[in-house]
């Protein structure tokens, strides 16, 4: 499980906009993330460039699973888990009611 980021939202949000705003003003991309990076606070510049690939999977302008799908998935397989799970419940407990069916009574 990923542990929560220190930054806040707000921040995230600040940091990709300014790499798009100050791009055209550094000769590489990797530049401007190490600038904004500096600039906010922001321990590593890799943080930043996590970020900016993270909006850009987002927008559509790189391949990739979007946050929203990510979500999805991860909730589709915490509701396949817990169904594995009650189909074994239900399967141990057909075993046993059949069980008991076979069973002769001690009726009188």
């Amino acid at each position: 499980m990923a542990r929560p980021s220190p930054y806040p939202p707000e921040l995230r949000e600040r940091a990709v906009r300014m790499v798009t705003e100050i791009r055209p003003n550094y000769p590489t991309e990797w530049a401007a993330m190490k600038a904004v990076a500096a600039k906010l606070g922001i321990g590593a510049a890799e943080t930043v460039r996590t970020w900016v690939r993270k909006a850009q999977v987002d927008t559509g302008e790189r391949p990739g699973t979007t946050s929203e799908e990510a979500a999805e998935i991860k909730r589709l397989r915490a509701e396949n888990a817990e169904l594995r799970r009650a189909n074994e419940i239900l399967k141990a407990a057909s075993a046993f009611f059949a069980a008991e069916l076979d069973r002769p009574s001690k009726r009188s």
